[in-house]
């Protein structure tokens, strides 16, 4: 399984603590993780993050759009269901999954990083 640079999970880590978003398990991230649906990243939140992390790396995002990914803007459903359950149960994801389909992982942030270029 491919890994996610240390300056990355770095910046997640502390992006998440920093902003009390979601406690994340350094042992868990992995490239297919999702920003909106594992992270809890998403409205208004996912273009804070997008704007650190592309001061912080010095990533050019100008050509930057959510046409490709789809704007995240969270379920009803997957927030219940992380109330009652929790998020750790693999079952819980599974059906979150099936609520909720995103396509912003953090693979796209690594590309990112290699690039030079959030596209």
């Amino acid at each position: 399984m491919e890994q996610i640079q240390p300056q990355l999970k770095d910046f997640i880590i502390d992006y998440c603590n920093r902003y009390k978003v979601y406690r994340v398990d350094p042992d868990t991230l992995h490239p297919h993780t999702s920003i909106d649906l594992d992270l809890d990243i998403y409205d208004i939140e996912i273009d804070l993050f997008l704007a650190e992390f592309a001061e912080h790396f010095k990533v050019d995002n100008s050509k930057f759009s959510w046409y490709k990914y789809g704007y995240p803007k969270g379920s009803a459903r997957v927030r219940m269901l992380k109330l009652m359950f929790g998020f750790k149960r693999p079952w819980v994801k599974k059906l979150a999954g099936y609520c909720y389909k995103p396509k912003f992982k953090v693979a796209v942030l690594q590309h990112a990083l290699e690039n030079g270029k959030l596209v």
